[in-house]
């Protein structure tokens, strides 16, 4: 008892707050607002991030084709903090952007039919761009020989065409 009032200032009062500590003991309030600060940092970091997140999660989540567009929005309202892109992102996520790819998928279905190949198969005649080239001649004269006996495969039949009447000659008369 003798050390504990050793320790009180003799100007202090004798009833001290709880969080007033003596000397050389752990300072309870300190560790426990240390605590609920990380806690809230951490929390609102979470929080802050999980809505920024929230369009690209709506697009995914509806498997639209949009959703790389609305991901890349999402990260540039992220680290630029211009809240635009967040809301051209989540309107991008809310709506459903048309399908272009199904109607021309059926035209050039429907085309490659007409011409007589079967689906998908239209596509056989395809340059190769961004290839090595050839130093010498022979060396091109041997890619030319590659290339065509690996194309002699089975040759793609063409269909005839009707006979057309010739156009009538004459003067047109006014």
């Amino acid at each position: 008892m003798a050390a504990a009032s050793d320790s009180i200032h003799p100007v202090a009062i004798e009833h001290l707050p709880m969080f007033i500590t003596p000397p050389g003991d752990t300072d309870v309030l300190m560790v426990v607002t240390a605590v609920v600060l990380l806690a809230a940092v951490v929390g609102f970091g979470v929080f802050f991030l999980r809505l920024h997140s929230l369009p690209e999660h709506l697009a995914h989540k509806s498997d639209k084709m949009q959703a790389e567009i609305v991901a890349v929005l999402c990260l540039i309202s992220l680290f630029t903090h211009m809240h635009i892109f967040w809301i051209i992102g989540l309107v991008l996520a809310m709506i459903e952007l048309p399908d272009f790819g199904g109607p021309l998928n059926r035209i050039a279905g429907s085309t490659e039919r007409l011409a007589g190949f079967k689906p998908g198969e239209g596509d056989v005649d395809t340059p190769r761009f961004g290839g090595p080239f050839p130093n010498t001649v022979a060396e091109h004269a041997e890619a030319l020989h590659a290339d065509t006996v690996s194309k002699q495969a089975e040759p793609i039949p063409i269909p005839a065409r009707e006979a057309v009447p010739p156009k009538q000659k004459g003067r047109a008369h006014a």
